[in-house]
């Protein structure tokens, strides 16, 4: 959390560095106009990009599909444009590059890929994404499981010396229960 942290306040020191020279190298007026351009080239491709996001995920919803693809783009359209509103050039230059359809796919995958997924497999034990595990136990390493090497290894009978129980054998204690078919109630005064 905290290199997440260090990278986000990295962003605006590179940023003001990074102004800085293009400011000694092209002069400060320019400087200023060239943020300006930028940070409404980046609104109207927010702008556009959004509408079009909209409409195909209107057009997903009415044929029945989870437009899964289009939110994540709906949410990336979103940081771009408080990225291109923030003045300086690299954040305009990591916005714009959230914007164009070309550059977001292969962010998009990767987002999915790497912080989605392994996201929603954490939370849901495999179940939300069908990584769900067939065979062993869960959380095992290798394949073994808390009593062995596999169903026939040493302590595949049950608990090994030292371990405790958790479950017990009945057979003669076992009892069946038999339930009356009647639907009265026999509580008193209810009929």
């Amino acid at each position: 959390m905290l290199r997440y942290l260090g990278l986000l306040l990295l962003i605006p020191l590179l940023d003001s560095l990074f102004l800085v020279f293009v400011a000694t190298q092209i002069g400060a007026p320019l400087t200023v106009l060239l943020v300006v351009l930028t940070a409404l080239l980046g609104l109207l491709l927010v702008r556009a990009e959004s509408r079009h996001t909209i409409r195909e995920i209107q057009r997903k919803l009415a044929a029945g599909e989870l437009p899964t693809d289009e939110l994540l783009d709906g949410a990336f359209l979103l940081v771009a444009g408080a990225l291109t509103i923030t003045p300086g050039l690299v954040t305009d230059a990591l916005g714009i590059l959230l914007v164009v359809p070309v550059t977001r796919a292969p962010i998009r995958w990767a987002v999915r890929e790497k912080v989605i997924v392994p996201y929603m497999d954490k939370k849901s034990g495999g179940f939300a994404t069908g990584n769900v595990y067939i065979g062993g136990f869960p959380f095992d390493q290798a394949g073994q499981g808390p009593g062995g090497p596999g169903p026939s290894g040493p302590g595949a009978g049950g608990p090994g010396p030292g371990q405790p129980r958790d479950s017990y054998d009945l057979d003669e204690d076992a009892y069946d229960i038999d339930f009356d078919d009647d639907d009265s109630d026999r509580r008193p005064g209810v009929e």
